[in-house]
């Protein structure tokens, strides 16, 4: 049985509670979601220093819920993209809106 947590994913900012687990590496992400399951709740940042940014967790997240059969994402499954990067926060946004959309058709 997978955990139950959030994931707090941002290369500078802290979340404001402290029961977040924090990520500051797409990569960091990634090893937590293999390690403890996919989070009830996800605050994206997109740009995460350099060329790394959080897209590449959204578009993961998708991937090991289509291999799981839909099962990966909880059903409650809430998501927040907090970058202060407005195309970026707007590519996760509208990948993740689709997927789910679509799961729940």
């Amino acid at each position: 049985m997978a955990m139950r947590y959030r994931l707090f994913i941002d290369d500078i900012r802290d979340p404001i509670a402290s029961d977040w687990v924090i990520a500051r590496t797409s990569s960091d992400a990634l090893s937590v979601l293999e390690a403890h399951g996919c989070p009830f709740e996800i605050s994206f940042d997109h740009d995460l220093g350099g060329d790394d940014t959080a897209m590449i967790v959204a578009k993961k997240l998708v991937s090991m819920d289509l291999d799981a059969g839909g099962a990966f994402i909880p059903v409650d499954f809430v998501y927040s993209a907090h970058s202060a990067n407005p195309v970026g926060k707007a590519n996760i946004e509208g990948l993740l809106e689709a997927y789910l959309r679509q799961r729940r058709s």
